[in-house]
């Protein structure tokens, strides 16, 4: 399946068709040689208004998961912090505490880190004043799954277990990511509910990487600006590793395979119609609301992949941004899940 030039947006539509030129084909060496390059490139690069704090956790093997933790700057007054937005409100965290949010950053599970989404960060603090751990997972050119997720999950026990620590709410937990880490987030909710020790008020998967199977209809567009059928095989392939196209995966590494949707968090998604995951997108978000789970969806005719990370200053980017803070200042005043005893 092949897509034309004037089937992307317009405001999209020049750009798209030089990325979908440029792009290079892809296999496991190259994707695992982009992986540790973007690892080096983004390290420590964060110049932004908050706080940024790094947080060695360790996992069960004796290793050490990083964690990005993001908060407003601190102003100190007396025997209390004042924490302080980009406008100049402020939350004082001896009284009001702020929703705590676990940010899994996208890269088809084996490129990237989390500085790179700190731009989307500093936006959900600027709307709400909230504590945003973003922790370097496990790629998978380094360990294939279940690496990454269960780095998801000790980083939200952490947050749990932290929340008096940095002002946040403890009946506010929320999750989300982008791409591959909206497919850790919507796994990471199956794993949460399942194991019964960490309850989330709210779930963000943006357009997320959901389907091992690749088997929809848009999984099989070859030319997509950004992110194509070939691209996300190879993904698919470093991710499960030996378990590539095993019969009867997980649901916790396929989330598309999943037929319990009950007790999930209420959700908030946004997809493009040109882009892989957007069946899957449409098929999950179809299964929550099937299961009675409160829904916020949104959907970008002729969209690209990544398209509002892309091309931030066009009108349809701008929207997609607006109506993604716009419902999480929503879920902050609305969504709360108390943690179980």
């Amino acid at each position: 399946m092949k897509i034309t030039t004037d089937m992307l947006h317009p405001e999209l539509r020049q750009v798209g068709k030089w990325i979908r030129r440029l792009q290079p084909k892809m296999n496991q060496r190259k994707m695992k040689k982009l992986g540790r390059f973007s690892q080096k490139a983004l390290y420590g690069k964060y110049s932004g208004p908050n706080r940024l704090r790094e947080v060695w956790i360790p996992r069960k093997d004796g290793s050490l998961l990083r964690l990005c933790v993001f908060r407003p700057r601190e102003r100190m007054s007396s025997d209390k912090e004042i924490f302080l937005n980009h406008s100049g409100k402020q939350w004082d965290a001896s009284i009001d505490k702020a929703p705590g949010l676990l940010w899994l950053h996208g890269g088809g599970f084996s490129l990237g880190a989390p500085e790179q989404d700190a731009s989307l960060i500093d936006d959900f603090i600027e709307v709400s004043g909230s504590v945003v751990v973003a922790p370097d997972y496990t790629l998978s050119g380094d360990a294939p799954y279940p690496a990454a997720l269960e780095d998801a999950y000790l980083a939200l026990q952490w947050l749990k277990d932290h929340v008096s620590e940095y002002g946040v709410r403890p009946d506010q937990l929320f999750i989300g990511g982008d791409s591959a880490g909206g497919g850790l987030t919507a796994a990471l909710s199956l794993l949460a509910r399942d194991r019964g020790e960490v309850n989330i008020a709210f779930q963000i998967p943006l357009y997320p990487m959901l389907d091992a199977s690749r088997q929809t209809a848009s999984a099989q567009i070859e030319n997509s600006p950004v992110w194509n059928s070939q691209y996300n095989e190879v993904a698919w392939k470093m991710y499960l590793g030996p378990d590539y196209q095993a019969e009867n995966l997980p649901i916790y590494a396929s989330p598309a395979q999943a037929t319990n949707y009950s007790n999930l968090p209420p959700t908030y998604t946004h997809v493009g119609t040109m882009e892989p995951f957007f069946d899957e997108t449409v098929n999950y978000i179809s299964h929550l609301l099937e299961a009675g789970v409160p829904v916020h969806f949104k959907l970008f005719e002729g969209a690209y992949h990544a398209f509002d990370i892309i091309q931030p200053n066009t009108p349809i980017a701008k929207e997609a941004r607006a109506h993604l803070l716009t419902t999480f200042k929503y879920a902050v005043d609305n969504y709360f899940s108390e943690q179980p005893n």
